[in-house]
């Protein structure tokens, strides 16, 4: 499967490319390692100590939601087991994560199909679109990275499984698979996948189709058994995150859309334009490979588009196309090769100064919450009554305990404020609107 001219250039360059990959994801997200925890990152740290040690794991796998956050939940426990309570060590371990997917991406330029040169500029944009920031900076969402992982070692070993018959290399690509369902449920979308990639392959599809018979009866179980425990499910019992019954046509729709917003859509029209030869296959992959990853998200009833954070796996057969399209314009449009590096700086500066600049502001305006009510809660004596808070209130619940040890509590109306004789432990994230025009921000 490996190109023979191929495969000269890669042992010498590939150590280089990979290093350059990495600085490239570390600078687009460097600013954000000074980031406070935000407030959705503390019931998940909570949780994580309940269900990430050994003890936990039998009461986690009866959790109907949960047991599909499984490995994330390990990973949280063990990070704040080794290093505390500490932002940096959190941010850091889903930048370690966010660089071995880019790493995955680009080591899929052994698959002919792809090749060495569109893997890794697909990699580069991987590793700066700014569609994943809120997956690689949001720690609560670090399943989406794990499932990433998983689901691209899954996609290796199926390839290269397809190319040897290797029952080895099957089990592995199993094991693979059972892992990424115990990281998110949208795991379920690597059956169709598998056999998108034995049809993009041309190789016996009837072959394929026979060997993802075992991996569709577990998808097939897995979704009974949360279509089973909906009546506890979170998702199917908070107003309504997900259902069946979901437009997800529209959803899917504005979601494919966006996720493509800008270089995506700038790439397509390249393509159309250009219509390069040979490359059939691989924008084949890239745009189906995207439509499917989002469909399982598209049954969302909160929002008309799937959030960013579960574009993250989508995401890949969007850089693909993009990276089909960098080769295209550039093979026809710069020849020197200097104006080839001008674009792809063109895609990096824009990408990295919106995380830096636009980001930034709005992930420390959404901690900047939890921060106060924590120091609020450090300079009084006693429990804290938080009595408006703009999020989950239980988040800043979870953020004293967690930080301070202290116990607070979650006041609802003006009634349960009047029960309070000394206000000086009641916390409002906006006193004027409820202490009236001469109160202040709490400390």
């Amino acid at each position: 499967m490996i190109r023979a001219e191929n495969e000269q250039w890669m042992a010498g360059a590939w150590p280089r490319i990979a290093l350059v990959l990495a600085l490239l994801a570390g600078v687009v997200y460097l600013r954000s390692l000074s980031l406070p925890l935000i407030s959705d990152d503390y019931p998940h740290i909570k949780l994580a100590r309940e269900y990430g040690p050994v003890s936990g794991w039998p009461e986690l796998a009866s959790d109907a939601l949960y047991r599909s956050r499984a490995t994330a939940l390990v990973l949280t426990y063990w990070t704040e087991k080794i290093f505390g309570l500490n932002p940096l060590a959190f941010h850091l371990s889903s930048l370690g994560l966010h660089i071995v997917n880019v790493w995955l991406v680009f080591a899929l330029g052994f698959w002919k199909v792809i090749g060495w040169r569109h893997s890794a500029v697909a990699a580069g944009y991987f590793a700066v679109h700014e569609g994943l920031q809120e997956a690689v900076i949001w720690h609560a969402a670090i399943h989406e990275l794990i499932h990433f992982s998983f689901a691209l070692l899954f996609v290796h070993l199926w390839l290269r499984w397809m190319a040897s018959g290797s029952r080895r290399l099957y089990a592995g690509a199993v094991i693979m698979f059972l892992l990424a369902l115990l990281s998110k449920e949208t795991a379920v979308v690597l059956v169709p996948v598998a056999l998108l990639l034995a049809a993009i392959d041309r190789r016996d599809l009837r072959r394929a189709a026979v060997q993802v018979l075992p991996l569709a009866a577990v998808a097939a179980g897995y979704f009974l058994l949360i279509l089973g425990a909906r009546a506890t499910h979170h998702h199917f019992t908070d107003a309504g995150t997900f259902s069946l019954s979901a437009p997800f046509w529209i959803t899917w729709r504005n979601s494919t859309g966006r996720l493509f917003w800008i270089w995506g859509w700038l790439g397509v029209a390249a393509l159309v334009a250009l219509r390069p030869a040979g490359r059939g296959r691989l924008l084949a992959l890239g745009g189906a490979w995207a439509v499917l990853c989002l469909l399982p998200y598209s049954f969302l009833t909160y929002m008309p588009r799937v959030p960013s954070r579960h574009t993250y796996l989508a995401a890949m057969g969007m850089a693909l196309v993009v990276s089909a399209a960098f080769w295209r314009v550039s093979e026809r449009f710069c020849r020197r090769r200097w104006l080839g590096f001008a674009l792809l700086a063109a895609m990096f500066i824009h990408n990295c100064a919106y995380v830096w600049i636009v980001k930034q502001r709005q992930y420390r305006e959404r901690a900047e919450p939890t921060e106060s009510v924590v120091r609020f809660a450090a300079g009084v004596d006693g429990p804290v009554y938080i009595h408006c808070f703009p999020y989950w209130t239980e988040s800043a619940i979870d953020a004293v305990d967690l930080r301070l040890g202290k116990t607070a509590y979650a006041m609802a109306g003006d009634k349960a404020l009047s029960e309070i004789p000394d206000r000086s432990n009641v916390f409002c994230w906006n006193p004027k609107e409820h202490f009236g025009p001469e109160a202040g921000a709490p400390e």
